[in-house]
């Protein structure tokens, strides 16, 4: 997922616009300019099977997500990018694009402003009616679907294509696809997998289950997932965390500092825990595991560290 969550703020639009009616305006304005500005451009079959007419060339691209911003960057292909939402902060650079809203609540008016040939969505988060809304008005829409580490690699081949950065795209993937291996490998090693409990949420307490980035990486890095089991993102008693007696906890930096030092320090009041006994709280970047982008590999290989610190040499 992309958790660009914590707030939701609804950005003005240019002061150099009409101040009465804007939409229809700028409405206007791309129903000119698309007819005016043509663009050659090939079908796409998007990860959700849907054509798609994208432009040869795309040279304005909004990115729909702090995922594919990311990916974007990666690919270095980011003098592309005319817009992004809220939260693409990484790489640094990327605070200085144009906003377009919240992922989960776009600025039409925004995009539109921006004048895009291409905008790039996500399915989790991207409203469908705002999709929609865009292909309707001609601007073609690509939507990923990462989902999982391999769904990753193939969303940045997908992307790197329709950029005509194929060979960049290529040798990323490989990179990426080799230090995965390279963990898996190393875990597979030992016969020992620390029981982990993965807290994403504070009030209540939420951790990550099946079929989430989170429990994938959990599995890859070596370590049994304590909130396994058929909800994604279950809740938990402070009772029912001391039950499963964890060998490792890991709480997500979504919280401020303050906040997770308080959070520690509470778990801390329950020494025969062995994750408290041994001093295995640990704190980590939220970003490295709910995005799905080039960095979720960093996450994967943050994970064995804490989860297998006597194999921490071999993984370098």
């Amino acid at each position: 997922m992309n958790f660009d969550t914590r707030f939701i703020t609804r950005m003005n639009i240019a002061p150099t616009l009409p101040v009465k009616f804007p939409l229809i305006w700028l409405l206007s304005l791309w129903l000119c300019l698309s007819l005016s500005i043509p663009a050659a451009a090939g079908a796409r079959v998007d990860q959700l099977g849907r054509r798609v007419s994208v432009p040869d060339d795309p040279a304005r691209v909004i990115s729909m997500a702090p995922s594919i911003t990311e990916i974007i960057y990666a690919l270095q292909e980011e003098n592309r990018l005319k817009g992004a939402t809220l939260y693409s902060d990484y790489p640094a650079a990327a605070k200085k694009l144009p906003r377009i809203g919240f992922y989960v609540r776009l600025d039409i008016e925004r995009i539109l402003a921006l004048n895009p040939d291409l905008c790039i969505a996500t399915r989790d988060g991207n409203p469908k009616a705002i999709v929609d809304r865009l292909s309707s008005l001609n601007i073609p829409v690509y939507v990923v679907n990462p989902h999982d580490l391999d769904s990753i690699l193939d969303t940045i081949l997908k992307i790197g294509s329709i950029l005509n950065a194929d060979h960049k795209a290529k040798i990323l993937v490989g990179d990426l696809g080799r230090r995965i291996q390279r963990v898996k490998n190393r875990a597979a090693q030992s016969v020992y997998r620390p029981r982990v409990f993965f807290q994403i949420g504070i009030s209540p307490i939420v951790s990550a289950g099946t079929g989430t980035f989170i429990h994938q990486l959990i599995d890859a890095a070596g370590g049994t997932n304590l909130a396994a089991g058929s909800y994604a993102y279950p809740r938990f008693s402070k009772e029912q965390v001391l039950a499963l007696v964890p060998d490792v906890i890991i709480i997500t930096s979504m919280a401020r500092q303050a906040v997770f030092e308080q959070v520690r320090d509470e778990w801390r009041r329950w020494p025969d825990i062995p994750a408290v006994r041994d001093e295995r709280i640990y704190l980590v970047d939220s970003d490295l595991f709910d995005r799905p982008s080039p960095r979720l590999v960093s996450g994967l290989e943050l994970l064995i560290r804490l989860i297998h610190p006597e194999l921490t040499d071999q993984t370098q």
